[in-house]
């Protein structure tokens, strides 16, 4: 058994990714970036099973996406030495990979040349220069349709990341022409020429809203962790945000089964946007959420009730002395009590189902929760949402 043991490594320490725009970059270290996570690909465990050093690098060209892998390792177990064969994991990666992808490391540097060639798909919609440790850095957002000549085998190149970065991610029917794309690309220069590097990408969905108006959601927004902590999340959100507010045919903006850390990022951006309204000011935060800040929030900024019922939390926080025993306990009360509509519902629901089911029957039926889980629940929850505001706070604070 304590053989065995030696013959499992982590997916996510065994795989890394690297992103080349030249050659230098292939023997470069400091390029690679590791997985997020691998329990899509290789189950629960993140486990791959039956070698000793196992290294898995995963290269794409920096603009194409063209990719190649290689897999080495010190030993591998065999069924007639250890009783046990090594896992397929080959079989696994593979299907996630896109087609295409090379393993001969000579045939990947003579596709770095192709990049030369790349030229971005669809329409530029914005273009800014962040702040970085080497200097200025200019991004540009393209806007396209999986029609547009070589884009559809580009995507499934650009796909292949979402399952080691964004969970419970699944590829999209990308026949339905109701999704729109959003591509996020580094633009450098190379000897005076203009060259490209992909640094992420957005899907959104066009859902019908009766009678003749959209509902666009959000579904997948990846920033490659080469380029994370830039801010290229919130200002990709908020290109897509400009395009939306000139819509009248928009209804509202939502997002697909949102993580917790592109809900920070969307709060981030929605309340830095909602604190310029009228109706967000801080002595308007204090009287309570109003209709005034949902008509508002929905009609200049395409929140949707819920997302603008959590700014406003999120606001009325900020313009809260916590210090101020009686302030923050009004808070509080006003928060929980937005977190106790469903128990108001289920009572609602046991009222009626009282008059029909014995105890047990009833119960059995709705689960009921004691009096003071509920309270506990509620507790636990104010608190979760507060820690969650206070990160979106802190951001706020830095601008």
């Amino acid at each position: 058994k304590n053989q065995l043991e030696e013959f499992k490594c982590l997916a996510t320490e065994a795989i890394s990714f690297k992103l080349v725009r030249c050659e230098e970059d292939i023997d470069d270290d400091s390029k690679n970036f590791s997985p997020d996570m691998a329990h899509q690909v290789f189950g629960d465990s993140e486990m791959i099973f039956g070698y000793k050093g196992l290294k898995i690098p995963i290269y794409y060209t920096a603009a194409k996406l063209l990719p190649y892998y290689s897999i080495s390792y010190t030993e591998v177990c065999n069924v007639a030495r250890h009783g046990v064969p090594p896992d397929d994991f080959e079989k696994k990666l593979a299907e996630e990979l896109p087609p295409g992808f090379v393993t001969n490391l000579d045939t990947f540097r003579k596709l770095l040349s192709d990049d030369q060639t790349f030229r971005p798909f669809g329409q530029l919609i914005d273009s800014y220069t962040v702040p970085a440790k080497t200097g200025e850095r200019q991004f540009e957002v393209y806007y396209t349709k999986i029609e547009e000549p070589g884009f559809r085998d580009y995507h499934s190149r650009l796909q292949s990341f979402i399952k080691f970065y964004i969970d419970a991610a699944s590829y999209i029917d990308v026949d339905d022409e109701q999704w729109d794309y959003f591509l996020l690309l580094e633009k450098y220069r190379v000897n005076g020429e203009s060259r490209y590097a992909a640094a992420g990408y957005m899907t959104v969905y066009n859902f019908y809203a009766y009678p003749s108006r959209i509902r666009p959601r959000i579904s997948q927004v990846l920033v490659l962790p080469p380029f994370q902590k830039l801010g290229l999340g919130a200002r990709l959100i908020q290109t897509f945000y400009n395009l939306c507010y000139s819509r009248p045919e928009v209804l509202d903006i939502t997002v697909e089964d949102p993580s917790e850390n592109f809900q920070r990022v969307r709060d981030y951006v929605d309340a830095k946007n909602c604190q310029r309204l009228k109706s967000f000011q801080p002595e308007e935060l204090q009287k309570g959420f109003s209709h005034e800040m949902l008509h508002e929030a929905q009609t200049k900024l395409k929140l949707s009730k819920v997302q603008a019922r959590r700014i406003y939390e999120i606001l009325r926080l900020k313009a809260t002395n916590e210090s101020n025993k009686e302030m923050f306990r009004t808070y509080r009360l006003d928060v929980k009590k937005r977190l106790n509509i469903p128990f108001l519902r289920n009572r609602r629901t046991y009222q009626k189902l009282e008059k029909t089911l014995n105890p047990e029957e009833l119960s059995q039926t709705l689960g009921i929760m004691k009096k003071e889980q509920k309270f506990q629940y509620l507790e636990n929850a104010f608190q979760e949402d507060l820690a969650a505001y206070r990160h979106v706070l802190d951001r706020l604070a830095t601008l």
